[in-house]
């Protein structure tokens, strides 16, 4: 059965940076928790950082320039912490690798795990199309990574790797 690396807050954990949860209710994704192929996981938790915390945003370029060094991740008042992103990044990546995981399903927005869109570094509420560190650092390394609004396409995938892998082993 393919494994998935999942956002924590998408299941219900108040982890966000504003202490929030950002549940998904989907009985498909109850039927893969019952059957432990999630792989629950928050990255910037696991790097160290609080719940909550300051809002973050990618400046002064793209998640893949935030991984060589070029851009940076700025708090709202300025702080730096693109070391603690660039972190929690590779933790993700290390957590699905150690679970064998295929795909991921990772919270849109976020300067980690956004997969379609993040905040356009102003701190204005404005979004720009773009992904998060983790979920550039995933997909380099051959993870699909899908944001909750393609949770239809991530089940159909996930449906198709399963088939493969009954054909494979027939």
């Amino acid at each position: 059965m393919e494994r998935i690396l999942v956002s924590a807050c998408l299941m219900g954990y108040a982890v966000r940076y504003n202490g929030s949860d950002k549940k998904l209710i989907s009985d498909t994704l109850a039927r893969w928790r019952s059957e432990q192929r999630l792989v629950i996981h928050c990255p910037e938790l696991a790097a160290g950082l609080n719940t909550p915390r300051l809002p973050a945003e990618i400046h002064g370029g793209s998640a893949e320039q935030v991984l060589t060094g070029v851009a940076r991740i700025l708090e709202s008042d300025g702080s730096d912490v693109t070391q603690h992103y660039v972190l929690a990044a590779w933790l993700a990546l290390r957590a699905a690798q150690d679970a064998r995981c295929r795909f991921a399903l990772l919270t849109d927005g976020s300067p980690t795990c956004g997969s379609q869109r993040i905040y356009d570094g102003s701190f204005s509420g404005q979004q720009r199309s773009g992904h998060g560190v983790a979920a550039a650092l995933l997909r380099q390394h051959g993870i699909e990574v899908f944001a909750e609004s393609q949770l239809t396409e991530l089940i159909q995938r996930v449906a198709d790797a399963d088939k493969c892998r009954v054909v494979d082993a027939g």
